[in-house]
């Protein structure tokens, strides 16, 4: 759902035609997006209303097709971004699809978005806590020990979203 997100937030600020979008997603976010998974989307949002398109003629060039969210999109972005399931709390590229969005979300929306995400960290950190004392190697110790440092580095960035969402 996250390239979704990607997709319509950058609607949402301008039309744009599929190269561009594809390029403007690229840049945002350093994952490359194929035309295989750009354009299919883009149909199934035109097809559900959300997202209109329109030829742009070029000269000598056959026409482009431009795609321009619509209020239906916008609503659609806005529940995307302020559904956010415990089941992807660990999903990265999910959470930070909806944070690098939190412009779209009411301060208690992007509170919940926040505290999702750090119950799963919390959980998570558990659980590899409960692991790495049974850990008789020491390269799996080492690299438990690292993802729990990194979950402690994400959750003290957590509060401080959340004290920037609330302000």
């Amino acid at each position: 759902m996250w390239i979704e997100i990607l997709l319509l937030s950058r609607l949402a600020r301008e039309p744009m035609h599929g190269y561009e979008l594809r390029k403007a997603v690229e840049a945002s976010t350093g994952h490359t997006l194929s035309n295989n998974s750009l354009y299919p989307t883009l149909r199934r949002f035109v097809d559900a209303g959300a997202v209109s398109r329109s030829a742009e003629e070029q000269e000598a060039k056959p026409p482009r097709h431009v795609y321009t969210v619509t209020d239906v999109g916008r609503e659609l972005l806005h529940d995307m971004l302020a559904d956010f399931p415990a089941e992807l709390g660990l999903n990265d590229a999910e959470f930070l699809a909806r944070v690098g969005n939190f412009g779209w979300l009411r301060e208690d929306e992007r509170v919940r978005v926040i505290e999702v995400r750090d119950r799963a960290l919390a959980a998570e950190h558990e659980r590899l806590t409960r692991l790495l004392a049974d850990q008789a190697d020491p390269w799996s110790r080492a690299t438990m020990r690292h993802v729990c440092e990194q979950f402690d580095t994400e959750r003290a960035w957590l509060s401080e979203l959340k004290r920037g969402a609330n302000s």
